[in-house]
């Protein structure tokens, strides 16, 4: 029988965040309510686990249960103190530079937000205000390169996917990259890394020294899914909403690989958006994309769409199947097509302010028992609103997988209820069951039951 291997170690940042004020030290070691040391221990935890093969927050958190995080203010600046840390995220004794890096990247990320935001967003209404907070974070964070073209790709897809995906998902990076296009992710594994890591192969070929691998997480969601070692600038934002709007306004086109909830939660966000009205005329490249044996997949996903949101969302995305190369040529045209009009808009490159993001999909949503159950599945709405609350509802399905929060309230309550439409729920089951038949839904299926429970009427609420 193994045994888990653990290291007790002083980190010190490299060339920012040298000193902290005694309030923030204060805040990041206050364990109350208001405090952000729990926080702030999880985080932390999920930058040190890195490569974990554990999805499930919960899981992560008690197998490391002794783990523990100190600040202390030396004649020389800035200490962390790790104590139990994973022992993989060390070599000799020393730890690695790329977790190190990420580790100061969360330590900077959650006191930015706690401590500067509140004052920014005076004299704008509630979208606004959030637009601007999540301009605020990503600035601070130093993601902008305002003279550089369009050149940054968001690729989706699922942490929990097959070797043959897996390989392609690198074929397609490594297509993007020999075309000088960067790439941000979700941070974690598989479809998020995979195309990082033949970028990377790729802009070595062209000589590309500064190089972009940006990945974008949330505090709910990195503990289950590490950032890979490839990214080399991590972002956390404070919610899932806030982190689905930056990589909107940061990136320049999506690409999405097969996934399972979590990424039919980011298929609906972006279509919900883009049926926005105030977006119509807004040119934002969508692929849908996979190996060779993924047209099931995809036929499902495309039929789902269009049973729930209607043939004007299918008409946003091009799905292509087994051609990496082709992949990589619509997106380098999609982004010649972003350039020229951002160009002829006086839009910035470096941040998409022209993308309309309705208050919806910018509040944040709990996905409580009471919450999924109230959630409107009918029809009488329009599309942009229905396509937000199928996006809860998916966001809660991962909740219930992989957070914390939403594993205890399984474990207590039973599976979430979602209640509507009999025309939207009989599309989405069969959504979801294809995701658990193809075991998209967590790395580990041994034990996997369903977090949720559907039930459809035949007609639309009042």
């Amino acid at each position: 029988m193994s045994t888990e291997a653990f290291v007790t170690a002083s980190v010190t940042p490299l060339d920012n965040l040298a000193t902290l004020s005694p309030l923030e030290v204060a805040r990041l070691q206050d364990a109350s309510q208001g405090g952000l040391y729990r926080l702030f221990r999880q985080c932390s935890l999920a930058v040190l686990n890195c490569g974990s093969e554990l999805d499930s927050t919960k899981q992560v958190l008690e197998r490391y249960r002794d783990f523990d995080i100190r600040i202390s203010q030396k004649h020389r600046g800035l200490q962390l103190e790790l104590i139990n840390a994973p022992a993989s995220a060390f070599v000799d004794g020393e730890i690695i530079q790329g977790i190190r890096e990420h580790l100061f990247s969360v330590l900077r990320d959650l006191l930015y937000v706690g401590d500067e935001l509140d004052d920014v967003c005076h004299g704008l209404d509630e979208t606004g205000a959030i637009t601007n907070t999540v301009f605020q974070i990503l600035r601070h964070a130093d993601m902008f390169r305002p003279h550089v073209k369009p050149n940054l790709v968001v690729c989706w897809g699922g942490h929990s996917i097959g070797h043959e995906e897996y390989e392609y998902t690198k074929k397609v990076g490594y297509e993007l990259g020999l075309r000088r296009l960067n790439i941000c992710t979700g941070c974690g594994p598989g479809a998020m890394k995979g195309p990082m890591k033949g970028a990377a192969i790729a802009h070595a070929k062209q000589r590309i020294r500064d190089a972009r691998y940006v990945g974008i997480s949330e505090p709910g969601i990195i503990a289950a899914e590490s950032p890979n070692p490839i990214v080399n600038e991590l972002l956390v934002m404070p919610d899932i909403e806030k982190r689905l709007e930056a990589f909107v306004r940061l990136g320049h086109g999506i690409v999405v690989f097969p996934g399972g909830a979590g990424t039919a939660e980011e298929i609906l966000y972006i279509l919900g958006v883009l049926l926005h009205e105030k977006n119509n005329n807004l040119p934002f490249p969508l692929i849908f994309t996979g190996p060779t044996g993924s047209e099931a997949y995809f036929e499902t996903v495309d039929r789902f769409i269009r049973h729930t949101l209607g043939d004007a969302a299918a008409k946003r995305y091009e799905i292509i199947v087994g051609d990496p190369q082709r992949v990589a040529l619509r997106m380098q045209e999609g982004l010649h097509n972003v350039t020229e009009y951002r160009k002829a808009t006086s839009e910035s490159f470096h941040f998409n302010w022209q993308i309309s993001v309705p208050l919806m999909f910018q509040q944040p949503f709990e996905p409580t028992h009471d919450n999924m159950a109230q959630l409107r599945l009918f029809r009488d709405q329009t599309t942009c609103d229905l396509a937000s609350n199928l996006r809860r509802a998916l966001s809660g399905i991962v909740a219930g997988n992989v957070k914390e929060p939403g594993v205890r309230a399984i474990e207590e309550h039973g599976p979430f209820e979602l209640c509507g439409e009999k025309a939207l729920v009989d599309p989405l089951d069969e959504l979801l069951a294809s995701f658990v038949q193809q075991r998209r839904m967590k790395l580990d299926y041994q034990d996997y039951v369903p977090c949720y429970r559907l039930s459809g009427i035949e007609h639309s609420a009042a």
